[in-house]
């Protein structure tokens, strides 16, 4: 059994609390939240240790790894502390705020063998996960071009300001809803390597970005386009999508549906030549607890599996997150 702990009780942290509640090589031995009034209503309603100060609830409950779900500022110095106390950390996306932050905290989970990962939890969609294996098995044929999407309505109107609002805490579209899509790119095809231009738009909101576009090449020389708003109300909620050409077929994917064209009769088992479609009903393994979509249950498992040596830690490392800090600071300096 893994003594898990949670700093950070906002909308990410309760879904991770309750999928790590329900989790059954888990034990949640001590959650963590400034607010009093959360606390609060954990301690009325919950059967979870409670505490307002982390530093108090790591030396009272001495968990084996910890949750941080907190403003992307203070995760180079929590995630600091926690490594080198031993203790293994999955933290909430964006991983830091600088590039640099990440490189001495990368070295510090390898010489201390602990385990580390980023909840950029794209990886464990099932038609994502399904583009990835074409992708590997060049299936449709050389990769040429790519554009990366994500639009929402989470800012579509002047907003109070709060930690969202504010860049020095990792606020704006470009942190919030483009890491996402920049991780998945990474992912799928290559890390990005420059950035030709860019453009952030602020629309309502006053100090951040609410718009990024990009235009952006990769290390293994496919060039792309990244397009995210989080100020579309034509979306009921974030939907992201990566749509990538070939020369021998196209793939067009979001989280919910997965489009691949062939253009001949060579291709991939369980596909014809023409269009193709698969939903992610077809493509998700099943998982022990459902909230909000089968991906946050598979990446906090994949998390305590590897805390138990059952799987290795590659998915969504420091490492690789720190390739997706290094692309924002691209994108930051490429602006027109």
């Amino acid at each position: 059994m893994v003594k898990v702990g949670l700093i950070g009780a906002g909308k990410m942290g309760i879904s991770h609390l309750a999928i790590l509640g329900a989790h059954p090589d888990a034990e949640v031995v001590g959650v963590c939240d400034t607010s009093k009034m959360v606390i609060e209503a954990l301690e009325k309603y919950s059967p979870f240790p409670c505490f307002t100060d982390y530093k108090k609830m790591l030396q009272q409950s001495k968990p084996d790894a910890v949750v941080v779900a907190v403003p992307t500022k203070y995760h180079a110095s929590m995630v600091k502390e926690l490594l080198q106390m031993g203790i293994h950390v999955f933290v909430e996306k964006p991983f830091c705020l600088r590039p640099e932050e990440g490189v001495e905290l990368i070295q510090l989970a390898k010489s201390r063998n602990l385990v580390n990962q980023v909840g950029y939890h794209n990886k464990f969609v099932g038609t994502f996960e399904e583009v990835k294996r074409l992708l590997n098995a060049g299936a449709i044929g050389d990769i040429y071009h790519f554009m990366g999407q994500a639009y929402g309505p989470v800012v579509i109107k002047p907003k109070q300001d709060t930690w969202r609002s504010n860049p020095e805490e990792g606020g704006g579209c470009l942190m919030d809803y483009a890491s996402h899509v920049i991780d998945l790119i990474n992912y799928l095809l290559s890390p990005v390597q420059s950035v030709q231009s860019s453009s952030l738009k602020s629309i309502f909101s006053k100090q951040v970005d609410d718009a990024v576009y990009a235009m952006m090449s990769l290390q293994n020389g496919v060039s792309g386009i990244l397009s995210v708003n989080w100020s579309d109300e034509t979306h009921r909620k974030m939907t992201t999508s990566v749509s990538i050409n070939g020369t021998k077929g196209k793939i067009v994917s979001d989280a919910n549906e997965l489009k691949v064209y062939f253009k001949d009769a060579a291709c991939p088992a369980g596909y014809s030549r023409g269009w193709n479609v698969k939903y992610v009903t077809d493509l998700t393994a099943p998982v022990d607890y459902y909230l909000r979509g089968e991906e946050y249950s598979a990446q906090m498992d994949h998390f305590i599996k590897a805390i138990q040596g059952k799987v290795p830690n590659e998915v969504n490392s420091f490492e690789s997150a720190a390739k997706t800090d290094n692309a924002i600071a691209l994108i930051r300096k490429a602006q027109q």
